[in-house]
C-alpha cells in the first residue's frame, strides 16, 4: 500500500499530521536509510523501510491479531466507563484501524481475531459465508440428545431462527453440564439464547476457534499475537479472498 510520508507517519499514531510534517522537514525521518524531507512523497508501508530520529519504526499499516479475550472486558473500539479489548493491545493498533472481526459478550472468553481489512471483516462476518465459530459452554442443569437434535433443527428465538447447530455433549451431570457447540451465525447472545430455549442457563462461555483458527494454547487471558502468514491465509480463503490474494 501507498502512502504519503505524512500520512504514513501520522497513521502509525506517532504524532499528529502536523507534526510529522515538521520531523519529516526537519530531516528527523528516513526510509531505506535516505533522509527525506518531502511529505507528500509516497512509500510503500508494507516495504519500505521506515526510521524516525535513526530508530528503525514498525510501518506496517495492516496487520491481524489474535487475543485470548478474557472476561471483564467489552468488546468495543471504546467505552468511557469499562475496559475494552482495544485497551489490550498496543496504541498503533487502535492508530491503524485494527478492529475486531464480530463481538464476544463482556463475560465470554476465547479467541478473538482483529483486522485491519475491512473488507475481510465483513465478509468473515457476513451470514452467507457460513464461518464456523465453536463455543463450550457450562450450563446449568443435564444436556440431553434432546437438546441435540433441538439445535441440529434450529431454534426459534423470538426474533429469528437459528440455524442447524452442531450440539456436543461432553458432559452431563444433574446439576451441569459441558457441551460444545459449533454455530455459523453470530447475533447478539445467540449461544446463551439458544441453550436457554431448550432450558439451559449458561454460567460460562469460551469461544474455542473463530473458522479455520484456534486459539493458541500459548495465550494465556488478555495475551495476543499477530497471525503468521499462514493463519491470515487461512482467514482470507474462510472469507473467500483467495483467489484475490
Amino acid at each position: 500500500m501507498k502512502l504519503r510520508l505524512d500520512r504514513w507517519l501520522a497513521l502509525l499514531g506517532t504524532g499528529s499530521r502536523s507534526e510529522v510534517k515538521t520531523w519529516i522537514r526537519g530531516g528527523e525521518v528516513a526510509v531505506n536509510g535516505r533522509i527525506i524531507r518531502d511529505p507528500a512523497l509516497s512509500f510503500d508501508a508494507a516495504s519500505d523501510v521506515l526510521s524516525l530520529r535513526g530508530k528503525e519504526t514498525d510501518g506496517r499499516v495492516i496487520r491481524h491479531v489474535m487475543m485470548f479475550k478474557p472476561a471483564g472486558v467489552l468488546t468495543a473500539a471504546r467505552d468511557p466507563k469499562q475496559p475494552t479489548v482495544m485497551d489490550l493491545l498496543p496504541p498503533v493498533y487502535r492508530s491503524i484501524g485494527c478492529m475486531p472481526v464480530g463481538r464476544l459478550d463482556k463475560d465470554t472468553t476465547g479467541i478473538l481475531i482483529f483486522t485491519c481489512d475491512g473488507e475481510m471483516n465483513h465478509r468473515l462476518l457476513s451470514p452467507g459465508r457460513h464461518v464456523e465459530k465453536r463455543y463450550r459452554a457450562l450450563t446449568e442443569g443435564k444436556l440431553t440428545e434432546k437438546d441435540a437434535e433441538a439445535f441440529a433443527a434450529g431454534l426459534e428465538l423470538g426474533d429469528f431462527t437459528a440455524r442447524s447447530a452442531k450440539l456436543t455433549i461432553l458432559k452431563a451431570g444433574e446439576d451441569t453440564s459441558l457441551a460444545e457447540t459449533v454455530i455459523t451465525e453470530g447475533k447478539f447472545h445467540q449461544v446463551k439464547r439458544m441453550f436457554a430455549a431448550v432450558g439451559h442457563e449458561v454460567l460460562e462461555l469460551h469461544r474455542c476457534s473463530f473458522g479455520p483458527l484456534e486459539l493458541d494454547p500459548e495465550l494465556r487471558e488478555g495475551d495476543w499475537r499477530e497471525l503468521s502468514e499462514a493463519e491470515t491465509s487461512a482467514l482470507r480463503k474462510a472469507a473467500g479472498m483467495e483467489e484475490e490474494a
